[in-house]
């Protein structure tokens, strides 16, 4: 089952200290990992840790989904975050708003969607 928790903002606050500021951010949605099975999970399997760091990237011209957003590790596409979870992300990107996103869980299970799953924080 899909968790979206983009409309409940106030999911998670974790408060983290960079270069002397405070910034906090803000879980606003934990997914699988859609089409896994179609880009690099396989070949860095091995090389992928919970916790790292993943780029999100609008694809507002994407012949399958105008509200696509590709999800990268290490300049390596992973996949995409899921359509039905999608529409309120591709929003907060399109309105310049400042996300990140992690790598939450990882699986070594025959079902490419219960493989990787990640987390995607507003950054306040």
């Amino acid at each position: 089952m899909h968790f979206l928790r983009i409309s409940v903002f106030i999911a998670s606050l974790a408060i983290s200290t960079l270069a002397g500021a405070e910034s906090i951010k803000m879980l606003v949605q934990s997914s699988p990992l859609a089409g896994s099975q179609f880009y690099a999970v396989a070949r860095v399997w091995n090389e992928i840790k919970q916790g790292d760091r993943l780029t999100l990237t609008r694809e507002p011209e994407n012949r399958h989904d105008r509200n696509a957003i590709r999800v990268d590790w290490n300049g390596q596409q992973l996949g995409y975050v899921p359509r039905a979870e999608n529409r309120a992300v591709a929003r907060a990107l399109d309105a310049g708003e400042r996300l990140e996103a992690r790598v939450s869980k990882l699986r070594d299970d025959p079902d490419p969607w219960r493989r990787v799953e990640f987390e995607v924080y507003l950054i306040l």
